[in-house]
């Protein structure tokens, strides 16, 4: 069994002779099952390409993960809110694999994506109709989690956090989202990859979401209507790529509060009383030699960038932990064009390999094919490690993100303040 979680403390992770141990250190330790990165100033977390295969239906999935703090000039000390899972063969099954990622808001939005992200795994492991009705499972552990959410120590009146997650059970994904961050897979289309979205941003963009919000008694504002510059009864705020940089909020009838971007996520039990619900949209699809690769990550990544464009960038790299580093490093500069900080940004690629003889290619071959072609634009929308012998491990490839000058490890020994190992390869910038 494998389980990864980003974001959070490992605790005592098992070597094959039995030793454990408490790692909590903001420089990487290694086991023999894991390496432990903490979550020091602006340090990626360190991932390795992972396998799991999938022996009902002979393929196998091949996936990396990535998440990174962002540049908050003004809160040097701001926590990574991101945090990810991954966890292959549930309840022992071969053929069930996990991946998700959490964005957390909020003064506690650490902590609610900690606890959503240990939890919801958990309940859906617990749960026995898991593999006969996944979407069932599914809805249930969403609420489930968000409940226990509200009732636990965490304060989740003004903080909470999305989740974007795909189950994997034999040949179909089941994909369920709560909020802003996007699933995508990539389709080979004659001579061109296609991005396909798996979910869609539930934010007040979104006709159908804009009108279940208003019954429940919320205003959608953006910012510049709530402070009196614009006129608040216009509400037409383009779409997600037109209106990002001021999007429609949620606020109370009579206040000026939580004015969250999204309408459904767990936890925020104060914008709960106004339509932000916890229930998840779930998709359904069937894999097929077509299905190349999917991309999970949270609107960090998709801020700037399109469906399109990730899936582009992916094709581009025969590894995935470079297609992880290159998405992050854009997006990430990306952010610095256009403000003075930038998201959390988390990304976990897998790449489905070998579902039938006639295959999709190798990432060599889909290089060679004519992608979509899409600019870069405007979509919507943010580690330590815990899991012991469950996680999978770590390569000797560290991405200090601010792209894209790359300095070979040995020339640089401390850089911010961070640790590098010999066997290290760090990518870094100008900004401290």
């Amino acid at each position: 069994m494998g389980c990864v979680h980003g974001k959070g403390f490992c605790c005592k992770p098992s070597s094959s002779d039995g030793d454990t141990g408490d790692f909590r250190e903001s420089v990487p330790r290694s086991s023999n099952s894991v390496h432990v990165l903490g979550n020091y100033r602006h340090i990626l977390t360190e991932r390795s390409l992972d396998v799991a295969p999938v022996p009902s239906h002979g393929f196998q999935l091949e996936y990396s993960a990535l998440t990174q703090r962002g540049y908050y000039p003004d809160y040097p000390d701001k926590e990574n809110q991101d945090s990810f899972c991954i966890k292959t063969q549930i309840q022992g099954n071969p053929n069930l694999h996990f991946f998700g990622v959490y964005d957390g808001h909020g003064h506690f939005g650490t902590e609610c994506s900690n606890f959503v992200r240990d939890r919801l795994i958990e309940i859906l492991s617990e749960d026995s109709t898991l593999s006969e009705d996944p979407i069932k499972a599914y809805n249930s552990a969403f609420l489930a989690t968000n409940s226990e959410l509200h009732s636990s120590e965490i304060d989740d009146s003004m903080s909470g956090t999305t989740a974007i997650t795909v189950l994997v059970c034999g040949d179909t994904l089941f994909v369920a989202n709560a909020g802003d961050s996007r699933a995508v897979v990539a389709v080979k289309s004659g001579n061109r990859v296609i991005a396909e979205d798996l979910s869609h941003d539930q934010t007040p963009f979104r006709k159908d979401e804009y009108e279940r919000v208003k019954l429940c008694g919320a205003r959608v504002l953006n910012v510049a209507q709530v402070e009196g510059d614009q006129d608040p009864e216009i509400q037409s705020w383009g779409d997600e790529e037109s209106g990002g940089f001021d999007p429609p909020r949620l606020w109370v009838p009579n206040g000026m509060y939580p004015g969250t971007a999204f309408t459904r996520s767990l936890g925020d039990s104060t914008a709960e009383k106004i339509g932000v619900i916890a229930t998840p949209e779930v998709s359904v699809v069937h894999l097929t030699p077509n299905h190349l690769f999917f991309v999970i990550a949270s609107d960090g990544v998709f801020e700037f960038l399109s469906s399109q464009t990730v899936v582009n960038m992916v094709v581009s790299y025969t590894d995935p932990q470079d297609a992880c580093a290159a998405i992050a490093g854009e997006s990430y500069k990306l952010w610095l064009e256009h403000e003075n900080r930038t998201d959390d940004i988390t990304i976990i690629i897998v790449h489905i390999k070998d579902l039938s003889n006639s295959g999709a290619g190798t990432n060599d071959e889909i290089r060679g094919v004519n992608m979509k072609a899409t600019p870069l634009t405007t979509g919507k929308g943010s580690a330590n490690l815990s899991g012991g012998s469950e996680m999978y491990r770590s390569s000797g490839v560290l991405h200090v993100l601010f792209p894209l000058q790359h300095i070979p490890v040995n020339q640089a020994k401390w850089l911010s303040g961070s640790f590098f190992t010999s066997s290290c390869f760090i990518s870094i910038s100008g900004i401290n």
